[in-house]
C-alpha cells in the first residue's frame, strides 16, 4: 500500500510510542516524500494518536512529523514506510 494512501487503524503504516509519557501514534497517511519532508518544521501526517488526554481512545489528525520524531520512538512499520524513514532520518 502507497503511504499516500490512509491505511486503517488496525493497519498502520508506522506505529511510534513514548512510553513515559503514556502516547501512541499510529501514521496512517504520509503525504509527501522523505527528501521533502526532511528539514522541514511543518511537514506533517495524518495519524492516530491516544494519550492520557483522550481517555484510552484513538484521535485522529494531522501531527507535525517533527513532533512525532522528536518525543516518540518508532515500535514497528510496513517495509515501504521504513525505507521512507531510514531516508527521512538520513
Amino acid at each position: 500500500m502507497s503511504l499516500k494512501k490512509t491505511a486503517e487503524l488496525e493497519t498502520p503504516h508506522a506505529t511510534f510510542t513514548n512510553e513515559r509519557a503514556g502516547w501512541t501514534w499510529k501514521i496512517l497517511k504520509v503525504y509527501r516524500a522523505a527528501k521533502t519532508d526532511k528539514g522541514d518544521k511543518y511537514s506533517r501526517w495524518f495519524l492516530a494518536a491516544k494519550s492520557p488526554f483522550t481517555y484510552g481512545e484513538y484521535e485522529m489528525g494531522d501531527t507535525y512529523v517533527s513532533d512525532v520524531l522528536g518525543y516518540g520512538k518508532l515500535e514497528s512499520c510496513t517495509d515501504e514506510f521504513k525505507a521512507y524513514f531510514e531516508e527521512l532520518q538520513a
